[in-house]
């Protein structure tokens, strides 16, 4: 079963790499095309929270890059330095996806809203799948197999839940940022081409997770219900 779950997890690690390889050409790409009004990512955030009327959400300057995220419980807009100070399609893009989240706070959007609800849950489930992968060898000569195979069952169900809710999250607040884009007029024509497949790829990254968190849960599925034969 170990052998099995680590060949899956290496065959998705492998996609995740080219997947994220292509994203980094991408912000690469659209991050050397300027803005034709030449705001920065964090003036293009502060547009779109005024335009939806979010005054109580603050707009901070992270380190590192594609760290960019929206944190709910403190209602910050945390964005990497090349995207808080630039002026580029790429810039734009990430800043208009993080306060679309923060408009889905704003809103109540209800898988949001679920999504941070489990948070806690998948952060227990997630230690317990660490633990499977480094001592499932051991664990299985110490513990009856159908046991150990149920916990890695239910760990792995609660990880892949997450994954699938985080989709319809990520692909909302792409798309809330993109028809702002437009309607707004802070991109247009090239420049929206190159915010929506910049925003395509960074989504591409969530699919690759969803897909390698959803083969392992029905892979331990497919084991568990073999063994009950």
């Amino acid at each position: 079963m170990m052998i099995g779950l680590m060949v899956i997890s290496a065959v998705f690690a492998g996609i995740g790499w080219l997947v994220s390889n292509q994203l980094k050409n991408k912000f690469k790409r659209y991050g050397q095309v300027g803005l034709s009004n030449g705001f920065t990512g964090k003036e293009i955030a502060e547009k779109m929270l005024a335009h939806y009327g979010i005054h109580d959400v603050q707009i901070t300057q992270g380190q590192g890059t594609l760290t960019d995220h929206y944190n709910p419980s403190t209602k910050t807009v945390n964005l990497s330095p090349d995207i808080y100070q630039g002026r580029s399609v790429m810039a734009a893009a990430v800043a208009a996806h993080e306060c679309g989240h923060a408009v889905q706070h704003a809103e109540s959007y209800s898988m949001l809203k679920v999504r941070s609800a489990i948070v806690p849950i998948v952060s227990i489930s997630s230690k317990i799948q660490q633990y499977i992968f480094m001592f499932g060898f051991a664990m299985m000569g110490m513990m009856d197999n159908s046991i150990f195979l149920l916990v890695a069952i239910a760990a792995f169900g609660i990880t892949t839940a997450f994954s699938l809710i985080t989709l319809p999250v990520e692909f909302d607040a792409s798309n809330r940022a993109l028809a702002w884009l437009e309607d707004s007029g802070n991109a247009r024509g090239v420049e929206y081409d190159g915010a929506k497949d910049a925003l395509k790829w960074a989504a591409m990254t969530y699919i690759t997770a969803a897909l390698a968190a959803l083969v392992q849960l029905l892979y331990l599925i497919f084991i568990f219900m073999g063994r009950r034969r």
